[in-house]
């Protein structure tokens, strides 16, 4: 009787992955029929506006799902305080692929600086285009479109480590997010994000079922100062989410169960 429930319980877990999975492509989709004639359409600041609010209701709405699926428990809200602050540099740590969906599902006034293969991209191309998002490829117009985002007021979302997580807490910090801060003379946010579980994660293949409900949980970090010299801010940057980081276990995706851990506000 115990695998049998068992079993049940894993065949409605991976349902309800699915389940999921399916309904965030069905939604980009659908944001795509949107997002691809308003863009033409609207003008280029209500585009953006447009498009940065459609892409944070979608995302919410995306998160809420997944809790009644039973998918996971999310706690965001440490996020809300930055939406009418001043300009900043938002910098978290980076362990699942849906780190960005859950930023961008808080903050209407974020530029993503994205992988240039999802804004080239059918699936989520078009809405990235529309709220102008920035291609992480070109090095020089990535800083420039960056540094001029925050001067109109926006936020902009780097991820320091330029990709997930391979070995937790934190790979080594990339130099781009000195250049773009030290020019545009902004603070660096960082975020702390908290999960038990390696789900999505660097190696964890998309329809690989984790226990279930996974807890991801957002908090504020330190706030660095934007540095005289670019080049000083990765080494400062990494020590400081070391710091953060120091007694949290991040799950590897190599590992066969993730260890419990009590997680800020769940």
């Amino acid at each position: 009787m115990n695998r049998f429930a068992t079993a049940l319980r894993h065949l409605r877990e991976y349902f309800a992955l699915w389940l999921g999975l399916a309904s965030l492509g069905l939604g980009c989709m659908l944001w795509t029929l949107i997002a691809m004639p308003a863009e033409w359409i609207l003008p280029k600041p209500l585009a953006r506006r447009f498009g940065r609010n459609g892409v944070m209701l979608g995302f919410r709405l995306y998160l809420w799902w997944l809790e009644v699926l039973g998918v996971a428990r999310f706690n965001l809200e440490a996020l809300d305080v930055l939406r009418d602050g001043p300009p900043l540099i938002i910098a978290p740590n980076h362990p699942t692929r849906l780190d960005a969906l859950m930023v961008l599902s808080r903050l209407p006034r974020v530029v993503c600086v994205t992988k240039a293969s999802l804004i080239d991209s059918f699936l989520m191309g078009a809405g990235a285009r529309l709220a102008g998002y920035i291609r992480n490829d070109w090095f020089l117009g990535t800083s420039a479109l960056s540094i001029e985002a925050l001067g109109e007021g926006q936020h902009v979302l780097i991820f320091p480590e330029g990709t997930r997580t391979e070995r937790p807490p934190i790979d080594p910090v990339r130099g781009s997010v000195g250049v773009v801060a030290s020019r545009a003379g902004v603070a660096v946010q960082t975020v702390i994000i908290e999960t038990d579980s390696a789900f999505l994660g660097k190696g964890w293949g998309w329809l690989r079922r984790p226990d279930m409900p996974m807890h991801i949980s957002f908090r504020l970090g330190e706030r660095i100062e934007a540095p005289h010299d670019s080049r000083e801010l990765p080494a400062k940057l990494e020590a400081s989410f070391r710091r953060q980081l120091e007694g949290v276990h991040l799950p590897s995706v190599f590992e066969e169960t993730a260890a419990p851990l009590q997680v800020s506000g769940s």
